[in-house]
This record gives structure tokens, C-alpha cells and sequence, in this order.
């Protein structure tokens, strides 16, 4: 492995943890996930919201619209989560 994809390995964790944090503080109630639930949350919601932002033609180069589609895949991970464990 080389330095170079360690590095976006590591990014990418932290990207899919700030954005499980994110989802985490816009649901409502209590949560039983720790801080890998997060990150499992968030590197799903991620992958979720790259799928329909791609899908839909909205995520391309931009950060910032690959951010909010994550942030929205998350949460609605997040809420299928909630639910199923209701």
C-alpha cells in the first residue's frame, strides 16, 4: 500500500465519520451507535448519496453536492435504522 492511498483511505474515513455526525445531530431522539456505528452509517450514506447524486446527474466534480448527497444518504440510513430497531 502505498502512501498516497493510505492517505484517501483516511480521508475517506473521515469524511464518512463527519457525515455520520452530521446525520446523527438532524435525527431526532436517541441513538444507540458509537462512533464506528457512525462510520458505518456515514460510509454508507455516503455511498448511498453518491449513487442517487450520480444517478440524478448532480454530484460530477463538485464537493460540495457529493457532501450533501452523503449527508442525505446517511440520514436516511439513519432513519431505516431507527426503524428497524424500533
Amino acid at each position: 500500500m502505498d502512501w498516497s492511498s493510505l492517505t484517501s483511505t483516511v480521508e475517506f474515513l473521515v469524511f464518512a465519520l463527519v457525515v455520520g455526525v452530521i446525520a446523527k445531530v438532524l435525527m431526532p431522539g436517541k441513538d444507540p451507535g458509537q462512533l464506528i456505528g457512525t462510520t458505518v452509517i456515514g460510509i454508507g450514506g455516503g455511498l448511498i448519496g453518491g449513487c442517487l447524486g450520480g444517478q440524478v446527474g448532480l454530484t460530477g466534480d463538485s464537493d460540495i453536492a457529493a457532501f450533501v448527497f452523503a449527508i442525505i444518504g446517511a440520514f436516511l440510513l439513519l432513519m431505516l435504522y431507527h426503524w428497524l430497531a424500533a
